[in-house]
């Protein structure tokens, strides 16, 4: 290993073309720290959110955008049993994923899914950890229970309509095209809603009303997420792509009994993320180990290529993942 590596930085606040190559020094492993080889890294909303300055890295973290990735351990802090030189893992980061080498927590590393390449493994833990934690943990989706997720042929969503297929709710989904609608349905959902031509809060009505709801968008979903829960209904919040501000009216939450809740993932503290990973690796990755469930891949760039990858993500053209290239495997 040299002491430097390649990376790709934020030159300044903007659009993807602010991504560029550069050099950095390679980081070490701190106490309860990997440090891994990046094969692949995946990239995520969050990561176009730190590049136009919306989501400054949490303190101590890099400054470097990217949230997962996967590859070969090749440091081992002091402190860390769990994990030997040499192990492919995938893992999720406090930052830092654009580059040759990340260092990150040991307890936020997961193994590679049997059968799985590092390519898919590099696109499990940001959405899995989000998805878990948010519909399950927070939310409390069990079986029988009728699902709507939005953007449902999104990295989130096309895990979202997986996990909760495999847990056993009704799935339902938003998104933008028949095509979208086509692959969201291919993914398990029972009915997807093409946005554009049907009124999501009247299909979920017609259903009986949803009893979680998971959204990304904000602005007008929020109020007409309401009008489409059932009672006792929860929404959960993940994202605000149209804005966090709208008028609600809260007699409704009232009189329905309706709960609102939401999260960031970034933020929270190491040992929470180490118990999303503990319950991951219990609950779902015997599922991706059997085949039940698997990333949706869309497209790939190298390394050198974030900011035509960010621009992929960002037209919203894409379903499923986009990932970068590093070292391949």
């Amino acid at each position: 290993m040299t002491d430097t590596m390649r990376a790709i930085e934020i030159s300044q606040p903007g659009g993807p073309e602010v991504l560029v190559p550069c050099e950095r020094p390679r980081p070490r492993a701190g106490h309860g720290q990997v440090v891994i080889r990046v094969a692949w890294a995946g990239v995520n909303r969050p990561d176009a959110l730190q590049r136009a300055g919306a989501y400054a890295p949490p303190p101590g973290a890099s400054d470097l955008p990217g949230l997962e990735a996967s590859g070969e351990i090749v440091e081992v802090g002091a402190g860390v049993s769990e994990w030997s030189l040499s192990d492919h893992v995938c893992a999720l980061l406090p930052g830092g994923g654009y580059a040759e080498y990340v260092a990150t927590p040991a307890a936020h590393c997961l193994p590679v899914p049997k059968g799985m390449g590092l390519r898919e493994a590099a696109c499990l833990p940001e959405t899995f950890f989000t998805v878990f934690s948010n519909v399950f943990t927070r939310g409390g989706l069990k079986a029988g229970e009728r699902f709507l997720v939005h953007g449902g042929s999104s990295g989130i969503g096309t895990t979202a309509i997986q996990l909760a297929n495999a847990f056993g709710a009704r799935v339902f989904a938003t998104a933008g095209s028949e095509e979208k609608c086509a692959a969201c349905e291919e993914l398990g959902a029972e009915l997807a809603i093409n946005y554009r031509d049907a009124d999501f809060v009247q299909v979920m009505k017609a259903e009986g009303g949803a009893d979680l709801i998971l959204d990304m968008v904000g602005g007008e979903y929020l109020p007409r997420n309401l009008d489409a829960l059932a009672t006792d209904g929860r929404l959960v919040q993940i994202a605000f792509l149209q804005g966090p501000k709208v008028t609600v009216n809260f007699a409704q939450l009232m009189v329905r009994r309706l709960t609102i809740t939401g999260s960031t993932l970034r933020p929270q503290s190491d040992l929470a993320k180490a118990r999303i990973a503990q319950d991951l690796r219990e609950a779902v990755w015997p599922l991706l180990d059997a085949g039940r469930v698997a990333p949706v891949m869309d497209s790939e760039f190298a390394l050198d290529e974030a900011a035509q990858a960010h621009a992929r993500m960002e037209s919203s053209g894409h379903i499923g993942k986009i990932v970068l290239r590093v070292a391949g495997g």
